[in-house]
């Protein structure tokens, strides 16, 4: 006797797969795109730890969609996944010469994080070095002051201000050098002193 299959059963067996592809497809990840207003954490690897304290953050995207970074500037955020704004921004600090082997990992929360205090970032020859609150009207010398005051070894007449990329060097001895304002996310370097003491 000839069995001959049942048209019922394959039918149910082609749609019993169809179900579970569908299943499968809807507990995949799903990439979303960094959007404007939101915040994410930045981290950093594969450089020193003092370095690692002046990057690792979270950061705010700004309206215009563009994330602004310790020594890179802004650069582009939304309408990226996660892995490309970690990708841009790895490329950014390799481009402009800071980090050849750094690998930069992106938290992005879609439900918003809270933003941080703004802050400034304090380097170098200073007794307390890394992120510092910032306020409107915050002046360099006010910011060095706040993270300790240079250290023994700090030259105050050659600070390096670093602001999207560009450098400023300041005279804090000089009254016109007292008044220079800082802006968030500003990066404020006192270099050590030469051989002969300045």
């Amino acid at each position: 006797m000839t069995v001959f299959p049942n048209p019922s059963v394959h039918m149910n067996s082609k749609s019993l797969f169809a179900t579970l592809l569908a299943f499968v497809c809807m507990l995949a990840p799903v990439m979303s795109e960094i959007e404007a207003g939101q915040s994410v954490i930045v981290k950093i690897m594969g450089v020193p730890a003092e370095e690692k304290e002046r990057i690792n953050e979270t950061y705010p995207i700004s309206e215009k969609g563009l994330i602004n970074l310790p020594f890179i500037g802004e650069l582009p955020a939304a309408g990226l996944e996660a892995g490309e704004l970690a990708k841009s921004i790895q490329e950014k600090y390799k481009d402009e010469g800071y980090f050849n082997n750094a690998v930069i990992q992106i938290i992005a929360d879609h439900e918003g994080i809270a933003p941080q205090e703004q802050r400034v970032h304090l380097a170098g020859n200073v007794r307390a070095p890394g992120p510092s609150p910032f306020r409107k009207g915050l002046t360099v010398l006010q910011a060095v002051n706040a993270g300790g005051g240079a250290t023994e070894f700090g030259a105050m007449n050659r600070v390096v201000l670093l602001r999207k990329g560009k450098q400023q060097v300041i005279n804090l001895k000089k009254p016109e050098g007292k008044t220079v304002v800082t802006e968030a996310d500003d990066v404020i370097d006192v270099p050590g002193k030469d051989w002969l003491g300045n």
